[in-house]
């Protein structure tokens, strides 16, 4: 028996079905039920609700690829987002990605002076280590013509650049290029696989990136979705909501994940009988 699912766009009442909950999406994985997060089946109906409600997603934070590069370098790890497009906006503002590129002693200096996020003014924490990266960065953009032909190329080309890994290098991939072909992978993707099932336990993001990358790139193409909107939809949830999945982590480890209660707020929001469960956003 199929799941069925519906979106309230306006008026507009729209139906959405999917697998049974115990059939495979993958061997050895479930679909689950679409109400139980984060099973695939509650993946799935999320990414086709936010297409249905939003349309396209502009990934990209800069109008040049050398912007691209800067704000995406200048956030990620251990930089609070906010931060990490303050100190964007200003390097911009001082002309660090026009034609010719920066010392990495000016962007030192300019990343060292207190930064207005909006809220508050703060200290970039990494400015010594990122203008040296940015600077490198920069410089080879300036000298060499990066290949845009798919998201790997443009990723792979990216990562033989001091400062930036396979994450860093993905996320610009993906933002320019609105590339498929590659995931960001974190802490946050990872755990959501280990609950859904479509990853094992023994690999790392730091030591096993680009197995991971063909796992979630295959799962999402088993559901019938892009791994774009995927990994930026999982990202989103899960780093919200990590007191729900540090309590479904503790409760997979003896449980399967069919039986794993979804999360109040979620389930508050839901109507559900044997054979209709209908979401409302």
């Amino acid at each position: 028996m199929t799941q069925r699912g519906a979106v309230f766009v306006g008026p507009t009442i729209i139906p959405l079905d999917f697998p049974a909950p115990d059939q495979d999406i993958l061997p050895g994985v479930k679909w689950g039920h679409i109400e139980a997060f984060p099973s695939p089946a509650y993946w799935a109906y999320q990414v086709l609700a936010r297409r249905l409600e939003i349309n396209t997603v502009n990934y990209k934070l800069g109008h040049t690829l050398k912007e691209e590069v800067g704000a995406c370098l200048l956030g990620g790890h251990g930089i609070p987002a906010a931060i990490g497009i303050a100190a964007f906006k200003l390097l911009k503002s001082y002309g660090a990605f026009e034609a010719s590129p920066p010392s990495e002693g000016d962007l030192y200096e300019w990343l060292s002076q207190p930064i207005n996020t909006g809220d508050k003014s703060v200290l970039y924490r990494f400015a010594k280590q990122k203008a040296r990266y940015l600077a490198a960065a920069l410089n080879k953009l300036d000298v060499e013509v990066p290949p845009l032909e798919s998201g790997r190329q443009l990723r792979d080309w990216l990562t033989t650049i001091p400062g930036i890994g396979y994450k860093t290098a993905s996320w610009i991939a993906r933002n320019w290029l609105n590339a498929d072909d590659i995931a960001i992978l974190d802490i946050h993707i990872l755990r959501a696989g280990l609950l859904a099932g479509f990853f094992p336990k023994d690999l790392t993001v730091e030591r096993d990136y680009l197995k991971l990358e063909q796992l979630f790139i295959q799962f999402s193409k088993s559901m019938g979705v892009k791994s774009s909107e995927l990994d930026a939809l999982i990202w989103y949830e899960m780093q919200a909501s990590s007191n729900t999945v540090f309590a479904l982590l503790e409760s997979s480890r003896g449980q399967p994940l069919t039986k794993l209660k979804p999360r109040l707020a979620r389930a508050k929001n839901r109507q559900t009988n044997a054979s209709q469960t209908v979401l409302q956003f």
